[in-house]
């Protein structure tokens, strides 16, 4: 499939599935080294042991033997991120963004969560990680675990089977967006050379409310039955970069970051926004893309680049103007439906240069709210099309009418397929699975895959019952080919699909008003999710839940998983906050 296999030497199996079933998929390595692997300025394409850029990550990872641990403690707190004045945070060992989670392709990755909030369950999701294997590691209350009671911990363990970028967030609720995110580096090769991995720059909207209250304002507006403005989420006040910025007054700080001409430096964007997409750009600079999401790509350079909600991108920046201070700029995409009051800035100083306000002007941008065209997959992976017409499955976006709440309130909230989803925290689908019952509720919203190795095409289409507005869709276990995005309802015999090369990432956007094709296979049993990232629209029922392979997913160990149900049951009648949403 990709250029490497021709050269690989089976090396017998991979012993580092999560659980250590017997009937763990087979992965080969390759024995002896294609390149020299110093993984230098000048030899980014090179990792180690025989692995490279050209590897084919799906079937091939380093075993290292290596496990990184990190422990996680979320607690209630204030900050004050942009000088506009404290507002209740839920932080990540008291900082925001929460500390990176760093390892190297292959390594073990051991994260412990103490849940340390006084009235609020949690999860934790490693967004794009794949968990192949490791189902029950995914982090998402309702369907792979129960929610985390306060007072507990729970300890995720897994392999970092992908390099690149990603990020972790809580899974419950609108609860990501009061601060409980953080960045994931899995270090590895890259399709172009740099000098310095800057690390990863998280970018976000900041609301004076809490994104509760941000939520439930959302979910109110919705009802509103006049279509337009008067359904839209409120309003965000300002935009981060890295967790930092100065407020319309000026008070807080900018992101400071210094740069050495003639340096080629490696930066991690990640869109970490509950609703916001965003243009970005360094001013009189361009930015040579190398990854989208867990994919490398191969290497574009670009003036700006417009990321929907929880995207990725691996940039290179060459510091090859004049010294001075510019300004990095992330501004909201109004074209795409995004609205914010602020702007964030930050300042890149060239070394030996007086850091100062710059006075530099914005880089010219792109109209429309449109994914990059240039972007090519680094490895040429053709989908294959013959069984299309006659297995694609399509998932209607639509606004509904549905019970959702606990006090049987019937409200509008949104639906993908068959019904808005609605779980219960204390009983998730994988313990259905663990039990042999195979009596989902509706409201969970179930789907099946394709059989084993087989390719899944869906076709997510936004009905007319349904504001005409942009959506990240973003699939969980997989990464996911991109085949076509348009406007207007998907019609088979007209739609440009690209089968050849389309663009592989984890979360890709449904056009307003339009469609999105998408194909993946059925490689990684377990009980997985897809939704949209807007966090108002997931908890208001935007997801749908896939079974793959069920017989075959290897299961956590059962005592640990239901002591963590049996806290949150125990701790669930008595909880100040009841659940007035689907959970996720």
């Amino acid at each position: 499939m990709k250029s490497l296999i021709s050269l690989i030497v089976l090396f017998g199996t991979n012993a580092a599935c999560s659980y250590g079933a017997s009937s763990c998929q087979t992965v080969n390595q390759p024995a002896t080294s294609d390149i020299p692997c110093t993984n230098g300025p000048s030899t980014r394409a090179c990792w180690k042991d025989g692995f490279s850029i050209d590897t084919d990550f799906d079937t091939q990872f380093p075993i290292t033997g290596n496990t990184v641990s990190y422990y996680l403690k979320l607690t209630n707190t204030t900050c004050n991120p942009d000088g506009h004045g404290e507002r209740v945070c839920l932080l990540v060992n008291d900082q925001y963004p929460g500390p990176t989670i760093r390892a190297s392709w292959g390594d073990i990755v051991q994260v412990t969560v103490e849940n340390a909030l006084q009235h609020n369950g949690t999860s934790i999701h490693f967004h794009g990680v794949r968990q192949f294997n490791s189902n029950g590691e995914d982090g998402v209350n309702g369907v792979t675990e129960c929610a985390l009671a306060p007072n507990h911990t729970k300890t995720y363990t897994f392999q970092a089977t992908q390099f690149g970028t990603g990020w972790y967030h809580s899974h419950f609720s609108d609860q990501y967006g009061d601060g409980v995110i953080g960045p994931i580096v899995f270090e590895g090769p890259a399709s172009a050379n740099y000098d310095i991995d800057l690390g990863p720059y998280m970018l976000n909207e900041w609301y004076y409310m809490t994104t509760f209250q941000a939520s439930s304002l959302a979910l109110a507006n919705l009802q509103n039955p006049n279509p337009g403005p008067a359904q839209a989420p409120p309003i965000s006040n300002n935009i981060l970069i890295n967790g930092t910025n100065k407020d319309a007054e000026g008070n807080g700080k900018y992101n400071q970051v210094s740069i050495v001409a003639g340096k080629r430096y490696l930066l991690r964007l990640i869109n970490s926004s509950v609703d916001q997409f965003f243009r970005v750009s360094l001013d009189n600079h361009t930015m040579q893309v190398v990854a989208a999401d867990f994919c490398p790509v191969k290497p574009v350079y670009t003036k700006t680049l417009l990321m929907n909600v929880a995207q990725r991108y691996d940039v290179i920046i060459d510091a090859n103007q004049p010294p001075g201070n510019y300004w990095f700029r992330v501004s909201s995409a109004t074209e795409c439906v995004s609205l914010n009051h602020g702007q964030g800035l930050a300042v890149w100083t060239y070394e030996g240069v007086e850091p100062q306000t710059p006075t530099t002007t914005g880089n010219p941008t792109e109209g429309g709210c449109v994914e990059p065209s240039y972007l090519a997959p680094y490895w040429d992976q053709p989908v294959p099309s013959s069984s299309f017409a006659s297995t694609a499955q399509t998932l209607n976006v639509s606004l509904t009418n549905q019970v959702i709440t606990n006090g049987g309130d019937s409200v509008f909230v949104w639906a993908l397929g068959n019904s808005s989803l609605n779980l219960d925290l204390g009983q998730p689908t994988l313990s259905y699975i663990m039990d042999g019952n195979s009596n989902y509720p509706n409201e969970y919203n179930v789907i099946p895959t394709v059989s084993e190795g087989g390719w899944n095409y869906w076709i997510v289409q936004q009905t007319a019952r349904s504001p005409p507005i942009p959506h990240p869709v973003h699939l969980h276990g997989h990464d996911f080919f991109v085949l076509g995005q348009g406007i207007g309802e998907f019609d088979i015999s007209g739609a440009q699909l690209n089968w050849d090369t389309p663009v592989r990432r984890d979360t890709a956007t449904m056009p307003a008003g339009g469609w999105l094709a998408l194909a993946f296979t059925s490689d990684n049993p377990g009980a997985w999710l897809m939704h949209c990232h807007t966090s108002f629209h997931v908890s208001e029922g935007f997801a749908i839940q896939f079974l793959e392979s069920p017989s075959r997913i290897l299961m956590p160990n059962r005592t640990a998983y239901d002591q963590v149900c049996n806290a949150w049951k125990e701790y669930r009648p008595t909880a100040y906050y009841k659940k007035v949403d689907s959970g996720v």
